[in-house]
């Protein structure tokens, strides 16, 4: 055999299986890889948003977050408030009602003292008519008494 007669098919045969590889087999393949390529690029577009779109989401949470402790805070402060003058009205009311309750006790201790003074000077009185009276009767019964004793002089006379 020939070797140049070998070299020059063989050469020819390299030329003819480039030709069919170009041709028919390197265009699947990249189209395969440029769709593969092109998946992930999209996959890595889409994480990036997914990241983007989960930091302003924690912005947002953030911000919504503040705002309710804000309105919170808020809430508990004029709900300690509202209690505080709940608590200085009862506080309030209820001086004004042991005041009501301390003036109302003074008056009818006052009331009852006054009732006392006067039954007492009213048996005062009454004592001191009885003492009179008494006095008076005992008075007439000696006069009586030297009446009778004249009278009876008299009649025996």
């Amino acid at each position: 055999m020939n070797i140049q007669l070998t070299i020059i098919a063989q050469g020819l045969t390299f030329a003819i299986l480039i030709w069919f590889t170009v041709k028919f087999i390197w265009p699947p393949l990249l189209g395969a890889i440029e769709k593969r390529q092109k998946e992930i690029a999209d996959g890595l577009a889409a994480a990036h948003e997914g990241q983007k779109a989960l930091q302003e989401a924690d912005l947002k949470k953030e911000e919504v977050l503040s705002g309710a402790k804000g309105k919170s805070t808020e809430i508990v402060t004029l709900a300690e408030k509202r209690a505080n003058e709940i608590i200085k009205d009862a506080q309030e009311k209820a001086k004004i009602e042991a005041e009501e309750s301390a003036k109302a006790a003074k008056a009818e201790a006052e009331k009852k003292a006054a009732a006392e003074a006067k039954a007492k000077k009213e048996a005062e009185a009454a004592a001191k008519k009885k003492a009179e009276e008494e006095a008076k009767q005992k008075a007439e019964k000696p006069k009586k008494s030297s009446r009778k004793k004249k009278e009876e002089k008299s009649s025996e006379d």
